[in-house]
């Protein structure tokens, strides 16, 4: 169980094994444990082992339909919102969901005042473009706010102030095609010193990255880019076990920026899958839409995703257009060629990129 900034990441083995897990049993990713339970029609959403609410499924008429939940709108939110994306997961190609909430008109203004639903004439809808935008689910400190404007200077780059670095887990979404959960933490310097530098030695790293040497020489690395506002370094895990590195920045101070038109909120990203074990493609189609939904997530300002792959890496590039990433151009770093590409907010939420290819294809059909 990976614990951080007092949150936990729900694994399989918390999960009861009266019920197969990609059939039968939808974990939310963070705790307090959220689980959603199906019996053919019925769903019932479960906190802590105790029963929360009871809906029915209508899988081929797109209809969840309220049954039974607590009368507080405040405490029906996340049980809705955690059957909600159970129901998504289970049924990937449904256009939308009609949410039957019955003669409960506190709870409807709710939901509606949050954006888990929409009111089209006499019905309301549950959009999963929307639904995937709200931060709940998956964000460990869902509750912040975006930070207030306010330009800054650094080493001559006006951009936004950045917000304070978080610690430990700060993203976790069940993945219903692997069975597994995928979480990103905050790097632990002495920590993850060992995996870091384990990863930065692989010659397979080492020869797109450039960073292999000894445990000093990582240590002030990490220590370099914990020190930067605009970097943050992330673990990937898979139902707890790391995989992988990730470097998110802002574009704006980055050293990007000089070579397109940055946007103030614009993110990008670096990665390195360490284990052999997590290669492929159908880890990819987990870890790739999960870490692009976590940087919309973490500030409904990015518009825009933005990476710099060697321009010789073809298979990166080929991972990164089945994704929904644009090739923009290719341009002249001083260390390499590389290919910018970019990823828009509205391509993403609105093709369901946060799918595997296949189903997404299937939804646009």
């Amino acid at each position: 169980m990976t614990q951080g900034a007092g949150m936990t990441v729900v694994s399989r083995s918390l999960i009861s094994d009266e019920a197969s897990v990609s059939e039968n049993v939808f974990p939310l990713g963070l705790t307090p444990a959220i689980v959603t339970l199906r019996n053919g029609a019925q769903l019932r959403v479960v906190s802590g082992g105790a029963p929360v609410m009871s809906l029915k499924f209508d899988e081929a008429a797109s209809r969840l339909s309220l049954l039974d939940g607590p009368g507080d709108p405040k405490r029906a939110l996340p049980a809705l919102s955690a059957a909600t994306e159970a129901a998504l997961g289970w049924s990937p190609a449904a256009a939308q969901f009609v949410l039957d909430l019955g003669n409960r008109p506190q709870l409807i203004a709710h939901l509606l005042k949050h954006g888990l639903m929409e009111a089209r004439g006499s019905e309301f809808v549950v959009e999963p473009g929307l639904v995937m935008q709200r931060p709940d689910n998956w964000l460990a400190d869902a509750d912040r706010p975006p930070l207030p404007l306010h330009y800054v200077m650094t080493d001559g780059k006006r951009h936004p102030r950045r917000p304070v670095k978080p610690e430990g887990v700060v993203y976790a979404r069940f993945i219903p095609w692997l069975s597994q959960t995928i979480s990103f933490r905050a790097l632990d310097r002495e920590a993850d010193l060992p995996l870091f530098h384990r990863w930065m030695n692989d010659p397979r790293v080492a020869a797109f990255w450039d960073e292999d040497g000894d445990l000093d020489k990582h240590r002030a690395y990490i220590a370099r880019l914990q020190a930067d506002p605009h970097m943050l370094p992330l673990i990937g895990c898979f139902d707890d076990v790391p995989f992988s590195y990730f470097e998110i920045y802002w574009a704006k101070e980055n050293r990007i920026a000089p070579f397109y038109d940055a946007g103030d909120y614009d993110r990008g990203w670096h990665v390195v899958v360490g284990e052999d074990a997590y290669r492929g493609r159908q880890f990819i189609s987990a870890w790739l839409p999960s870490l692009m939904h976590y940087m919309f997530l973490d500030d409904c300002r990015t518009q825009r995703i933005v990476g710099e792959p060697a321009a010789a890496h073809v298979q990166q590039l080929r991972n990164l257009e089945r994704s929904g990433f644009a090739t923009i151009k290719n341009f002249d770093f001083p260390h390499k060629r590389a290919t910018l590409v970019m990823l828009l907010r509205e391509r993403f939420f609105g093709d369901r990129l946060w799918l595997p290819a296949a189903t997404e294809a299937a939804v646009r059909a």
